[in-house]
């Protein structure tokens, strides 16, 4: 009785895409974390110097509103959301879903 609901949920497996969508997820962290290390310590620094500030982008304001901190946000959010298109494109996975023929 347990070999036939094995065998079921290896066939599930293979058949949904479970694996390629946990590598998915499992790279897609370190493609954000090394993303953000790429805001927090070069880009950031470089806004900062640029707009007048010794602390980076976090210490931008406009009056007294921060948006420093929305800043880099949006920075980090438009470059993964970038990588990932590109990524995506590159290796032809937009063709992963088309339905079959």
């Amino acid at each position: 009785m347990l070999m036939p609901a094995l065998k079921e949920f290896v066939k599930f497996i293979r058949e949904q895409g479970v694996i390629g969508l946990a590598i998915g997820f499992i790279l897609g962290g370190a493609v954000g974390k090394t993303v953000s290390s790429f805001v927090q310590d070069i880009i950031q620094p470089l806004l900062g110097y640029v707009l007048g500030s010794t602390t980076g982008l976090k210490a931008v304001h406009l009056g007294s509103v921060m948006v420093g901190s929305f800043l880099a946000n949006l920075i980090d959010f438009v470059i993964i959301a970038a990588v990932v298109f590109y990524l995506f494109k590159g290796l032809k996975l937009d063709k992963v879903d088309a339905p079959k023929q």
